[in-house]
């Protein structure tokens, strides 16, 4: 039944967003020198590795670890980076892989490959057996301000509790914190 969500839900948002994410295309290659989107090699279900889309918000050269660990991250943004970043526009070619499978909306946000810890303690708990999501209990009780410890065991929680309820609540949560840009911190 969640596939079948993802699925319905993820034609309508790529109709609703087209023209949107034609605009941020557009952005992205007039105010920067590069392609358009930036694919970025995640952990999975089961940890298996797939390729996610998220349009550039970084310069061509960035390292590719999590940005939090970027000696002066903000150096590192695109003229539009910051923007995208802040009002999550950035995320939207993500639909691609919900379409595909290797995502769902409502999961585990998926750890970049070199993210050990996140991927080891993940693994310890179970959460593993998740698919990711676009947003998920931790991004709306948190995001980006929380520690890798507490982001797992609100994954966790997810994994014990999860529902269509639960992940209509988090869709809903992740509309309000997205339009207040809460939790964002690069």
């Amino acid at each position: 039944m969640k596939r079948l969500f993802d699925l319905l839900l993820g034609m309508l948002a790529l109709v609703l967003l087209a023209v949107p994410m034609l605009l941020v295309a557009l952005a992205v290659l007039l105010t920067s020198e590069g392609p358009i989107l930036y694919w970025s090699d995640r952990v999975g279900l089961r940890n298996r590795i797939f390729r996610m889309p998220k349009f550039r918000t970084m310069r061509i050269g960035t390292p590719p670890v999590a940005t939090h660990l970027l000696p002066e991250p903000d150096a590192w943004l695109t003229p539009v980076g910051a923007f995208l970043r802040k009002t999550s526009l950035d995320e939207l070619p993500q639909l691609w892989s919900i379409l595909k499978g290797d995502m769902s909306f409502v999961g585990p946000r998926p750890a970049l490959f070199n993210q050990d810890d996140l991927i080891s303690l993940r693994t310890q708990r179970g959460v593993d057996a998740l698919v990711p999501g676009l947003t998920g209990w931790a991004q709306v009780n948190g995001r980006d301000e929380l520690s890798i410890p507490d982001k797992v065991a609100l994954d966790e929680e997810y994994l014990r509790r999860r529902s269509l309820w639960l992940d209509l609540r988090i869709l809903l949560l992740t509309c309000i914190k997205v339009a207040r840009s809460d939790g964002v911190s690069h």
